[in-house]
């Protein structure tokens, strides 16, 4: 009798820059062990003339880490893309969505959806240099190229240069007079062009990301898609992922809030000695633990100023932002 084998969808974290930092993803990991994880934006330049251990080192218990690289040059990104396979990446991510003029003065992120001749030129050159999956993440359209038949243009023409994975932010980006935030928000959400690529590809992987804050939202759409990418919600509200853990991926076995604030401890303990990394550079991304929960207002107050006082330790801070959480929800009962 051989074991029965389950298949999941795929739920990620998106690529989330300032965010996505290995920190966040170690702390993601301890929420939910099954998501995908992304790393931040990572340059060619920053790669390979910068400091390449900082931008690419990782704890093994990211695992499976996407690298999501940014750049333009195909001979660039197959060298860095040959560096995230050496130092363990399980994928290899360019990124055509990115709308922030800092991008765009590069000649990589969203403005090279109008290139897809270049793109496609830029995966197989990555494809070629790697024994790891290499996949896209895009917008629907940008600027005035917004029409179906773009982005299936697009998707064609990378699938020809072998790409297999398509990861489609529903919206399309406006290059000039929206801010990288007013990106995220302003563009209306599109899921059915998403889904109508699905269809006319079912042989491709196709993730949909954009605006998924609920469970609802994820299970309308993993019928018609083969996984979902989460964005700021798992920043924001990053327990929202043991959500996830339990009604996608059949976990039960998930860790309490304060067991993650108490791993937390260690983790912050360990890469101080090894890496002399600030405490505030860690208790940034566990501010939104307790979200919508009693106790919130003082875990972030905690977690917001501590960190800056004389003495401060990673045990410290947290344990006494555990504290005033425990006292909040205990006056909160007696009520």
């Amino acid at each position: 009798m051989t074991d029965k084998i389950t298949t999941y969808p795929e739920i990620s974290v998106a690529p989330m820059m300032d965010w996505t930092d290995r920190n966040y993803r170690y702390f993601m990991r301890l929420i939910s062990p099954h998501a995908r994880l992304y790393t931040e934006m990572v340059t060619t330049g920053a790669i390979q003339y910068g400091d390449r251990d900082r931008h690419l080192r990782f704890d093994e218990s990211e695992h499976p880490l996407a690298l999501q690289l940014g750049g333009s040059s195909p001979s660039a990104l197959a060298d860095c893309a040959k560096m995230g396979e050496d130092y363990g990446y399980d994928e290899i991510n360019l990124n055509c969505g990115c709308p922030s003029d800092r991008v765009q003065s590069g000649m990589f992120g969203a403005c090279l959806m109008k290139k897809p001749d270049h793109v496609a030129e830029c995966v197989a050159a990555m494809i070629d240099a790697v024994d790891i999956p290499v996949t896209v993440k895009c917008r629907l359209g940008v600027d005035d190229y917004d029409s179906f038949e773009f982005l299936d243009d697009f998707i064609q023409k990378n699938e020809k240069a072998g790409c297999q994975t398509f990861i489609i932010h529903a919206r399309k980006a406006w290059l000039q007079g929206l801010s990288p935030k007013e990106n995220r928000e302003i563009p209306e959400l599109n899921y059915g062009r998403v889904h109508d690529i699905k269809k006319k590809y079912p042989h491709l992987k196709i993730i949909l990301n954009g605006g998924i804050t609920t469970m609802a939202q994820i299970q309308d759409n993993l019928p018609q898609t083969d996984g979902v990418m989460i964005g700021r919600e798992a920043y924001q509200n990053p327990y929202f992922m043991a959500e996830i853990e339990r009604k996608i991926f059949g976990n039960q076995d998930i860790l309490t809030r304060e067991h993650i604030a108490t791993a937390m401890i260690a983790y912050a303990d360990d890469q101080a000695k090894r890496y002399q990394t600030p405490l505030k550079s860690i208790t940034r991304h566990i501010i939104g633990l307790y979200h919508q929960q009693k106790g919130a207002k003082q875990w972030r107050r905690a977690l917001s100023t501590l960190p800056f006082e004389d003495g401060a330790t990673p045990k410290s801070v947290i344990e006494t932002a555990l504290e005033n959480v425990e006292r909040a929800q205990a006056k909160a009962q007696e009520i």
